[in-house]
């Protein structure tokens, strides 16, 4: 083996895969998909407007 041939050999090209023909089930499912994510958006930019939910912290006794 000489010094050329040694290292890790680079993979040979994956073949291009087949675009689908989707269906109505299939399109109406991405379009429920993506709704929920514009919904998901939303809801984490209207909850990172507030404050933490919890504002107590670390409890204290009532000793002093």
């Amino acid at each position: 083996m000489s010094g050329r041939e040694g290292g890790k050999k680079k993979p040979l090209k994956a073949p291009k895969k087949d675009t689908k023909d989707l269906d109505e089930d299939d399109m109406a499912f991405k379009q429920k998909q993506k709704e929920q994510a514009k919904a998901m958006d939303a809801a984490k930019a209207n909850a990172s407007k507030k404050g933490p939910l919890v504002g107590g912290g670390i409890k204290k006794s009532g000793k002093k």
